[in-house]
């Protein structure tokens, strides 16, 4: 069946925060737009979470375990572990048919992908890094075009950030944010810790401060400040975080704006004028098709290689991939053992903590520091060396002290890290997503080197490591380079706009074209590429 839009100016694919963020540029500048999306949603836990602060929900809510849990108990995680299966019940419908149209073929990394009305940004840690010159410069950036979309971007979803040692690397020179948000007792603790100790890690290159957030401190539009309910996890009630979901609602009160759900665009053809799209029908498996003048892919940095290799046809064609290496590790503070956890406090990132040996802002891997409570003991009684009834006990007694440390490290290309489309009789889409994922022995010995000054610098926080986890490769969800920044015109490639070579009205609007991936988080810096990618497709 096909569905010719001939009145469509610009067809968007995909609802995450690059999509959002295009479709919403797009729109505004008045054209028509038309964005095609899978968007599932979660119509089974949302109405049952009440507007309640999570102590009070522990101690009232007699139908807690079905949201807490799972009515399927999913929250608990059996057998073969993936990326994603941390995700809490109301935030699984992020994998909705996933398995179906996004078949992935690897023996060493496990992406998670979705299909959701909002994308990944359902589940994103709000985040928010403004990437220094050097780091644009190498992805392929330029710095004063990203600026005025960073403060663009900035406006548009709320961010709160603090000016202290770590704002060089989280809000940098942006200058419209929010003010910063309250830390927890025991994010207060470290804090305190690290002014006395300021001089010793500073001496390493250690620095530390409060991350910049996607969170709201007053109120923006119909979205609420955050009311420190600790229920980041499970709800997005009040939408003090921000979610890419919330533009695309505005988006629909614009008569310039048509949103399509249940289609997943498998590819694209092109001839003078106009764009053909082509997508499956993921209710009834029937192939309907779509036109526009241009077409902007943001579906995921891996969606993205599906289209564009089965767009060109390039069954072997083997492109390159990018992914943040990652790890955590559990760590014990004693000073805050056995003691009270505040009722009013909230579950993403309190502190981030950055290691910058040569001063440059360059090529540095970055911790985000989180406490604990609102995703549950059982989380970490597995991680644990005691049997579970002790286990229990001892967790609980100190749930209170427990501080997570995430690792991210910088990441550039390698001939190890690639991927391919295998054909597949069995896939609906008719093949696989073929990935390898290595990492040299160089690369291997900086990340251990890079854990083990960490570890120096939690214990001088008097922070105390419980135990290292790998997650495994994938588990960042920082994926980019697909499709490198190029411009040659060379195939495969991007151009500084962000059009697809070989293409006169193809864009790619989300991290494809990133030819170097720092440790800091992406998402700020993948919508203001997309606000950048937009204005591009509108002025050529």
């Amino acid at each position: 069946m096909s569905l010719t839009a001939e009145t469509t100016d610009y067809i968007v694919v995909g609802s995450g925060c690059t999509g959002a963020i295009a479709a919403q540029t797009l729109v505004e500048a008045g054209a028509k737009v038309l964005m095609l999306d899978v968007g599932k949603q979660d119509n089974k836990y949302k109405p049952l979470i009440p507007d309640k602060d999570f102590l009070t929900i522990r101690e009232t809510d007699q139908q807690q375990y079905r949201y807490l849990l799972g009515e399927n108990f999913e929250a608990i995680p059996w057998g073969n572990i993936k990326t994603g299966t941390h995700l809490t019940p109301p935030r699984q419908f992020m994998l909705d048919l996933v398995d179906r149209y996004l078949q992935v073929d690897s023996e060493n990394f496990s992406p998670l992908e979705s299909l959701a009305y909002g994308g990944l940004g359902n589940g994103w840690g709000v985040g928010c890094y403004v990437f220094s010159k050097p780091e644009l410069e190498k992805i392929g950036l330029d710095k004063i075009k990203m600026m005025s979309a960073y403060k663009t971007v900035s406006a548009r979803i709320g961010i709160s950030g603090a000016k202290d040692d770590a704002s060089p690397y989280t809000i940098g020179e942006l200058d419209n944010y929010q003010a910063e948000f309250e830390i927890d007792a025991n994010a207060k603790s470290i804090y305190k810790r690290y002014l006395k100790k300021k001089q010793t890690l500073n001496k390493k290159d250690f620095f530390l401060g409060k991350p910049a957030l996607a969170i709201l401190t007053k109120d923006l539009g119909e979205r609420k400040k955050i009311a420190y309910n600790d229920m980041e996890f499970y709800s997005d009630r009040d939408q003090s975080a921000y979610r890419p979901w919330i533009t695309v609602e505005e988006l629909k009160k614009h008569p310039n704006f048509t949103y399509i759900s249940d289609s997943l665009v498998t590819e694209f053809t092109e001839n003078s004028d106009r764009v053909r799209v082509k997508a499956i029908n993921t209710n009834t498996n029937e192939k309907v098709s779509y036109t526009s003048k241009k077409l902007l892919l943001a579906s995921g940095v891996l969606g993205t290689a599906r289209i564009v290799l089965r767009s060109f046809q390039s069954e072997d064609k083997q492109l390159p991939l990018l992914c943040n290496p990652y790890g955590y590790i559990p760590c014990l503070q004693p000073t805050m053992l056995g003691r009270e956890i505040e009722r009013h406090k909230m579950g993403f990132a309190q502190l981030s903590l950055f290691h910058d040996p040569n001063q440059q802002n360059f090529d540095i891997a970055m911790a985000s520091i989180y406490s604990y409570r609102s995703l549950m003991l059982f989380r970490l009684i597995k991680e644990s060396p005691l049997n579970f009834v002790d286990g229990r006990i001892f967790m609980k007694y100190f749930l209170s002290g427990i501080v997570v440390m995430g690792i991210h490290h910088p990441e550039t290309s390698s001939n190890g890290k690639y991927l391919h489309l295998n054909r597949s009789e069995t896939a609906i889409t008719g093949d696989k997503l073929k990935i390898n994922y290595q990492l040299s022995d160089l690369e291997k010995q900086t990340i251990t080197q890079k854990e083990n000054d960490y570890i120096w610098a939690m214990q001088t926080l008097g922070c105390y490591a419980l135990k290292r986890v790998n997650p495994g490769y994938g588990s960042s969800i920082h994926y980019a380079g697909t499709l490198p920044f190029n411009e040659q015109n060379t195939a495969y490639t991007l151009a500084p706009t962000g059009r697809l070579n070989g293409t006169h009205s193809v864009y790619v609007a989300d991290g494809s074209g990133f030819k170097y991936l720092p440790a800091k988080g992406l998402t700020f810096s993948l919508m203001a590429n997309a606000h950048l990618v937009a204005e591009s497709a509108l002025t050529e």
